[in-house]
């Protein structure tokens, strides 16, 4: 076995610039589909306490099939049943279109587990506000916006924090999207160079450096925002 070139940090060094590209890529695609995530799932959590059982049905079917789905396939869905079989195009642009698929099959996968996460904590929210609410006159709408979901939100910001970390690392899978960022930029350096440990390390790092300010921010803002029961 070659030692040297297993621990070879040559292909690391040249390729600084491709790697510090493809995780500014990765950073767009977490936050475009975090910000995405976070609206459809609060979305999907108001349906799925409303009083309508039509609202909550639907709210229950999304969430149960795509947590029950791999997002390889939902992301395989969006790259050649969305993009290639019915034509939808979102750019002119190739690499735009893929960028956009990718961003919609995650966010949608996302925003189920949102969802849930909002939903708990809606019930910790009491009863005793609703009832208020809507003794005052509040539609159900208005009571969920003003009263039910700022507290949800300080209630969960721990979860939510694990989910967007989650989420970051779920993006080595848009790769099947035909999307490239940190993870397609390490496979094709471990086609060029083979499977070295350098590399390895590298991405992993990159990956640690997004990630682990994300679990610290949101600790401390679960401890500073949470609600006095």
């Amino acid at each position: 076995m070659n030692w040297d070139v297993l621990f070879d940090f040559t292909p690391v060094f040249d390729n600084s610039d491709k790697i510090f590209k493809s995780f500014w890529a990765t950073i767009r695609l977490s936050v475009t589909t975090g910000v995405l995530a976070l609206i459809l799932g609060t979305i999907l959590a108001g349906m799925r306490v409303a009083p309508t059982p039509v609202l909550r049905a639907a709210g229950t079917i999304y969430v149960n099939v795509f947590r029950n789905t791999p997002l390889t396939l939902v992301l395989a869905f969006c790259a050649l049943g969305l993009s290639d079989t019915l034509h939808i195009k979102l750019s002119g642009q190739s690499t735009v279109n893929y960028y956009w698929l990718a961003v919609f099959g995650l966010a949608a996968y996302t925003a189920a587990f949102v969802c849930e996460a909002l939903r708990s904590g809606i019930n910790t929210v009491p009863l005793g506000q609703a009832e208020a609410a809507r003794a005052i006159g509040l539609t159900f709408t208005q009571s969920l916006r003003l009263i039910i979901l700022p507290q949800a939100f300080r209630a969960v910001i721990a979860p939510l924090g694990s989910i967007a970390i989650a989420m970051t690392k779920n993006t080595t899978v848009v790769l099947v999207a035909s999307y490239a960022e940190a993870a397609s930029e390490m496979k094709q350096m471990f086609d060029d160079y083979g499977a070295t440990l350098p590399i390895f390390i590298a991405f992993a790092v990159g990956f640690m450096f997004l990630t682990l300010p994300m679990g610290f921010f949101f600790g401390w803002l679960s401890k500073r925002m949470a609600v006095a029961r």
